[in-house]
């Protein structure tokens, strides 16, 4: 959750008392127990004291039972938290396990616990688990209930933020997309539709959530929004690499720790927005957000302990003790090295392999929430009305490239359209040529009045102020095909055009007997998307930077067999197509002044 540097945002009333209802009918607890803090809602600091934090949950957590029963509560008159009825402070940090690999959750969480930490704090992201309407996926990295049930096997006591909306620069602040399947539809209001929705995902949600409340025997003590103490900053695209002093960082949790707060820190661990998870930023323009989630944390992207964690366990030890043992060392990396590709097909080509349901015909353009199309390309395909012996401007309305559109015209690639950007492009041709639009979703907006963040093209092209009409409407699904083997398992398709414009490489590479984390560079590339072993590994972009590499998780390789390597190349690939396996990151450089050695 984003908001200005120094502020916090608390849930209105109404909305608390809307989650009570829903709580209380999964929990079973009476509301009356319920005691909202005095004073009017108000933006205090977000360093404050822990009471500043709102607990949703209240009805749950303020438990009528026994002194010797299991009870975590707040304390209005002592300013403190109760557990078990005796005063209580945790020392938190945050961590997402959509953004971390199932494989790695233990490793990610322990070094948390032998950092000092008493408590995790976790979102619930809502469209990582009900991908279409009444579908729903907790199985492999998706399984909320086995990481919950890891935190409490190794100690740590949950701070649980299920939303139903969560902001966290995750692709609409966890709202689902289908949601905008009703175009006047009202997030995050009291417009019925909307509640329906969130009515019909917490009776999916809260019953997984129940028997782990701390009051039943788990570990799971308050149902929240907002406590966040930034241990760092995310990174946007174009944008320099955001750091924040080790030293000032830990000085101000001593500072908190010292007036007897509890605390969070935001993040602990950021990780990875791997495939089309990142979101995007709204400060007087788009702002998408970079694959990594890395956000200076004292654990690194890779879940490697820096100097900032170190300071941080400093300043824990001070007031209370750390946990018997050494920190866990850091996961080993391994540089792979050069791994070359070659042109399997250029993407317009291959439409019937993306699109095995053909185009959606149209008029005029629509956009990726009429054709039920949440994330990634769409190909929008017309042809000019008329000769065009001189060059004219394709040109489209203000706001309705949404976000990124690729122009080919007889499958010859003309330039790129951009959000915020440029929005017109000079062609000529025949009439009854063939243009096509290639759309990317580069993330939708994760907060404020513009997260309705509808997506592809929102208005019509025109040529020379004419509207071009009669669309043939292609929604790709690159992530399905590849996943079952393609383009490794198919011929490369011949091609006589040259390297620009949006195509697929592909490659294979072995690992020397081991899967070790690693780093993938991309030297003279444009921008894309990787895949390996049909694992989305998400979006690079090294001519906008700052990130230059994407990380692996050793757990997406193979060992005893080959790699396969697929790459969606945006905008033109190098004339020698290769990529480098490296044991490092590479941030805040762009393709402009990289100084860094390819090998």
């Amino acid at each position: 959750m984003r908001c200005s540097p120094q502020a916090v945002l608390l849930l209105p009333l109404p909305a608390c008392r809307t989650w009570r209802k829903r709580l209380d009918h999964v929990t079973e607890v009476s509301t009356s127990t319920f005691v909202p803090p005095p004073g009017p809602t108000k933006r205090p600091a977000r360093m404050g004291l822990p009471a500043v934090s709102l607990l949703l949950a209240a009805g749950i957590l303020h438990a009528q039972a026994s002194p010797l029963a299991r009870s975590f509560e707040l304390d209005y008159e002592e300013d403190c938290f109760r557990k078990d009825g005796a005063p209580f402070r945790y020392i938190s940090g945050s961590i997402h396990y959509a953004r971390v690999p199932r494989p790695a959750w233990r490793d990610r969480l322990l070094k948390m616990y032998m950092s000092g930490l008493s408590a995790v704090q976790v979102y619930v992201p809502w469209n990582y688990h009900e991908p279409r309407p009444g579908v729903y996926d907790f199985v492999g990295n998706r399984d909320v209930e086995a990481f919950l049930d890891l935190t409490a096997e190794l100690g740590l006591l949950v701070i649980l933020r299920p939303g139903p909306y969560i902001c966290a620069e995750w692709e609409m602040g966890g709202l689902p997309s289908w949601l905008l399947w009703k175009p006047d539809i009202v997030l995050r209001s009291s417009d019925p539709a909307y509640l329906a929705a969130v009515d019909s995902w917490l009776h999916v949600l809260l019953p997984k959530i129940k028997p782990r409340l701390y009051q039943h025997g788990g570990n799971i003590i308050s149902v929240q929004v907002n406590s966040e103490y930034y241990t760092g900053w995310l990174d946007y695209w174009g944008e320099a690499h955001a750091s924040t002093s080790s030293v000032r960082v830990a000085r101000g949790l001593e500072n908190m720790l010292q007036m007897g707060a509890s605390v969070n820190m935001y993040m602990f661990h950021g990780g990875t927005n791997f495939a089309y998870w990142s979101g995007a930023d709204f400060k007087d323009q788009y702002k998408p957000v970079t694959t990594s989630y890395d956000y200076d944390a004292p654990l690194s992207e890779a879940g490697d302990p820096t100097e900032k964690l170190f300071a941080i366990r400093t300043v824990i030890s001070k007031f209370q003790p750390l946990p018997a043992g050494p920190m866990p060392s850091p996961t080993p990396k391994y540089a792979y090295g050069r791994v070359a590709l070659q042109k399997h097909a250029d993407l317009l080509d291959a439409l019937g392999v993306l699109c095995p349901s053909g185009p959606i015909q149209s008029q005029f353009p629509l956009t990726f929430e009429a054709i039920k199309q949440a994330h990634g390309f769409v190909v929008y395909r017309t042809q000019l009305p008329r000769d065009v012996p001189d060059p004219a401007t394709l040109g489209a309305p203000p706001h309705s490239i949404c976000d990124r559109g690729y122009v080919m015209l007889q499958k010859e690639y003309c330039g790129t359209l951009e959000r915020d950007g440029q929005t017109t492009l000079r062609v000529m041709g025949r009439a009854g040529d063939t243009l096509d639009v290639l759309l990317e979703n580069m993330g939708r907006i994760s907060f404020g009045a513009n997260i309705s963040d509808f997506k592809g093209l929102l208005g019509n092209l025109s040529l020379d102020s004419s509207p071009l009409s009669n669309w043939l409407i292609y929604p790709l699904d690159i992530d399905t095909a590849v996943q079952q083997g393609w383009p490794h398992a198919a011929l490369p398709k011949p091609s006589r055009r040259g390297r620009a414009g949006p195509a697929f490489y592909t490659g294979t590479f072995e690992t020397p007997g081991i899967a070790w984390d690693t780093f993938v560079k991309f030297p003279g590339w444009s921008k894309g998307q990787l895949w390996i072993n049909g694992f989305n590994l998400g979006r690079y972009w090294p001519r906008r930077g700052p990130q230059q590499t994407l990380f692996v998780p050793g757990s997406v390789l193979h060992i005893g067999r080959p790699n396969n390597v697929t790459v969606l190349e945006l905008e033109g690939a190098p004339s020698t197509p290769l990529l480098f396996f490296l044991d490092q990151p590479l941030f805040n450089r762009t393709a402009s002044n990289s100084t860094v050695a390819t090998e």
